[in-house]
C-alpha cells in the first residue's frame, strides 16, 4: 500500500478539489515527509497515477495550474485505503500515519470496529512472538528479534486499546457527526 497515494487522495476528498501545491503544502504541515517518506515529487506522481487510474480528475481552468476532484473509483479507493492501514498492523508507521491523519472520514462505528481488528491481530503477533522467545535455542543471539517483534506488538495493542477508548468516549468529531471534516469538500479552504 502506498501511504503517500492514500494521502493525496484524503486531501483532495477533503477540499472537494485541490491542486498539487495546496496538497503538498498540508502533507508537508503535517511532517509527513518525515513519517511517511512524501515528498514533492511523490505526490505529483501521486496525482498524475491517479488521473491514469481513473480515481481522479483533473481540470485546467487556471492558466498554469491543474485542479484535481475525486471519482466514484477514488472514492472506493481511498476508502479501502483508509480501512485497511486502520485494521493491519505494519512495521512501517506510514499506513498507519496516514490513516490516523485522515481519521474522520470514517464513522466513529466503523473506525471502531476496524481498531478492534488491529488490536486482535497486535495480540495475536504478540502472543507469537512471546511463542517463539519462549523456544528459541541457536543461535541465541536471534532471541533478541523475537523480544523485539513482541515488544513492538505488546505497545501496538497498548496504544490501540487506548485509541479505541478515546473514540468510544466521544474523543474527535467524525463522519457523520457536527463538527466533522469526513464529507468530502468540507475542508475549510485557505488559498497560499
Amino acid at each position: 500500500m502506498s501511504a503517500t497515494r492514500l494521502l493525496v487522495l484524503g486531501i483532495v476528498r477533503g477540499y472537494g478539489r485541490a491542486h498539487g501545491y495546496r496538497v503538498g503544502n498540508d502533507l508537508l504541515s503535517w511532517g509527513a515527509d518525515e513519517w511517511a517518506n512524501v515528498k514533492w515529487g511523490s505526490i505529483y506522481h501521486a496525482l498524475r497515477a491517479g488521473v491514469k487510474a481513473g480515481q481522479l480528475l483533473d481540470h485546467d481552468d487556471v492558466p498554469g495550474r491543474t485542479d484535481y476532484e475525486l471519482t466514484e473509483r477514488g472514492e472506493t479507493e481511498f476508502r479501502q485505503l483508509l480501512r485497511d492501514a486502520l485494521r493491519r498492523p505494519e512495521h512501517r508507521p506510514d499506513m498507519l500515519g496516514a490513516a490516523l491523519a485522515l481519521l474522520p472520514a470514517l464513522e466513529r462505528e466503523e473506525a471502531l470496529e476496524l481498531l478492534r481488528e488491529r488490536l486482535a491481530t497486535c495480540e495475536a503477533l504478540r502472543d507469537k512472538a512471546t511463542a517463539q522467545l519462549g523456544g528459541w535455542a541457536d543461535p541465541p543471539h536471534v532471541r533478541e528479534l523475537f523480544g523485539l517483534w513482541e515488544s513492538s506488538a505488546a505497545g501496538g495493542a497498548e496504544w490501540t486499546r487506548g485509541l479505541i477508548a478515546r473514540l468510544g468516549s466521544g474523543h474527535y468529531a467524525m463522519a457523520g457527526e457536527p463538527g466533522s471534516f469526513g464529507v468530502p469538500g468540507s475542508w475549510a479552504r485557505v488559498d497560499p
